[in-house]
């Protein structure tokens, strides 16, 4: 996921300003079943230090163990781990191992990617043959730009492909900064996700009163930007004010975000909605379909925290396309 390479990207800038050798590793192939599936990451610093993992944590000392050569050479190579005999439940997975140097002109190209939320693509160039292997390695492509990522001596061929399409980061929009958004922020941001705040220009907020997120924008709702509003985007509207809810629904109802959630019950939703559609008949039936209120799924939540796990449970589903079961119903597999 995006979230997770900007922090694997952002570990090693750390690194390097420490002059500490930096190495990848990336689950590309996987026979059977597994935690996670290809394209989840980890980077190994020279210090032993690692963010990341390629699994649920039984990989990765075995990980760490194996970079040592590429530290040692600077030379990529495949790992197998064969989870099927070790853990009783896993695949085999097939574990890319390189040097991880990209150069200045990748970093503020990447950077800007994420700023202006344009996606990118990672290819990683393998083979399922254990070992060291000198043509084999990863790049990124940004627009029309492909960036190696550490082996100058990448090749193509007579190699296995795989390319992980990167979106932009997934973003949260918290219209109201009570408590509730507080909490909501914190577990926003422990996901991955980017979360802005938007309070009233009058509240007496800063962004250090809302843990995890990136930003705080003090405004009315007729001056909020819409076009921070894209596909990759949930809103939450949360202002514990019913005026200030119709206002902001006014402002963002020509806006398909990727969720559109409205705290409070039912019967407020059908209110709030109600206006709407007499001070603006003409909006497409489109726009009252995609709002999900109450916001969150029906887990039983009491606490601020317990509803912010209904609410975020409610987000992923929706944006993933997925009708919300106990696994143990699911006659799938689990990543399906």
């Amino acid at each position: 996921m995006t979230h997770e390479f900007k922090a694997i990207v952002k570990a090693y800038i750390s690194a390097k300003e420490q002059h500490l050798k930096s190495v990848l590793a990336t689950v590309v192939d996987l026979d059977g079943s597994s935690y996670r599936r290809p394209g989840v990451r980890m980077l190994i610093m020279e210090n032993g230090k690692a963010i990341g993992a390629v699994s649920g944590g039984c990989v990765e000392k075995e990980v760490i163990r194996q970079a040592q050569s590429v530290f040692n050479d600077g030379i990529p190579k495949m790992m197998t781990y064969d989870g099927r005999y070790r853990l009783g439940c896993e695949g085999l997975l097939y574990i890319l191992i390189e040097p991880f140097m990209p150069n200045d002109e990748f970093l503020i190209s990447f950077d800007e990617h994420l700023k202006i939320r344009k996606p990118f693509s990672v290819i990683s160039y393998f083979s399922h043959n254990e070992g060291v292997n000198n043509s084999i390695g990863s790049a990124i492509r940004l627009d029309n730009t492909t960036h190696s990522l550490g082996n100058k001596a990448l090749s193509k061929k007579g190699l296995q492909v795989f390319t992980q399409e990167m979106k932009p980061c997934f973003k949260l929009i918290i219209l109201g900064a009570e408590h509730d958004a507080v909490q909501l922020s914190r577990y926003a941001s422990l996901m991955g996700w980017e979360v802005t705040v938007v309070a009233a220009p009058y509240e007496s907020k800063t962004l250090v009163d809302f843990p995890g997120a990136e930003e705080l924008i003090c405004i009315e709702a007729e001056n909020l930007e819409v076009n921070l509003i894209d596909d990759q985007t949930a809103v939450l509207v949360m202002t514990h004010n019913y005026v200030k809810d119709l206002k902001f629904l006014l402002r963002i109802m020509n806006i398909r975000p990727a969720y559109l959630g409205i705290l409070g019950p039912a019967k407020r939703r059908e209110k709030l909605l109600g206006e709407l559609i007499e001070r603006h008949p003409e909006i497409d039936d489109s726009f009252f379909d995609s709002i999900y209120g109450p916001s969150g799924l029906n887990i039983g939540a009491e606490t601020a925290q317990e509803i912010c796990i209904a609410i975020l449970a409610e987000i992923l589903a929706v944006v993933r396309n997925q009708n919300p079961i106990m696994l143990k119903h699911k006659s799938s597999p689990i990543h399906c």
